[in-house]
């Protein structure tokens, strides 16, 4: 019976390991492809003006768009309380400010979390006739986002963005913990939170 609780114990730690590795690297040296359309997905608005972690996202995807690498951009985000617009809208604002026509964007503007965001968006990017795309994230929440869409059926790559505010370990690490725990818990169960 040790035996068995140990090997039990010895599982459970190298999958957490492996796991907490494959979250840490995720997205390193990617290849790009082109797709139809970037999700952006939201994060915390300030006032009507991105905050440094969505600003981060919306740069990555305004990027990919420049690039050619997609067609449309997709802004994904709700109204949280006592907000003047939805993250969407300010994503949409923001990204027509640096020269993105209004006709190349589509906005999602009912979700508050990540799994909202992508069931969403899919139904807003699918009535266009979008078939595949680019998922933009912060890189540690990247790989769950992407395990999500997946299994929407979504054709989709993460593409985490270069400009992250998560620039220091003592922002990095916290970050990290908690998507390696929400990452862990969804692999598990199987259940898409958040």
């Amino acid at each position: 019976m040790k035996l068995l609780i140990r090997m039990i114990l010895l599982v459970g730690v190298a999958y957490a390991l492996i796991t907490g590795y494959n979250l840490w690297t995720y997205g390193n040296n990617l290849d790009i492809p082109k797709a139809d359309a970037a999700i952006v997905l939201g994060a915390a608005q300030w006032n009507g003006q991105p905050s440094p972690v969505f600003e981060g996202r919306l740069k990555q995807g305004i990027e990919l768009y420049n690039d050619d690498k997609v067609d449309y951009l997709v802004f994904t985000g709700g109204t949280s309380e006592n907000a003047v617009s939805s993250e969407a809208e300010v994503g949409m604002n923001y990204a027509m400010a640096n020269g993105v026509p209004r006709e190349d964007i589509l906005v999602e503007n009912q979700s508050l979390v990540t799994r909202d965001n992508v069931i969403n968006a899919k139904q807003v990017a699918t009535d266009e006739g979008i078939d595949s795309y680019l998922l933009v994230s912060d890189q540690y929440h990247l790989k769950r986002a992407v395990e999500l869409a997946k299994s929407q059926g979504m054709d989709v790559t993460g593409v985490p963005t270069k400009y992250s505010a998560y620039e220091t370990m003592e922002t990095k690490l916290p970050f990290f913990l908690r998507e390696w725990v929400y990452l862990m818990g969804q692999e598990v169960t199987g259940v898409f939170s958040d």
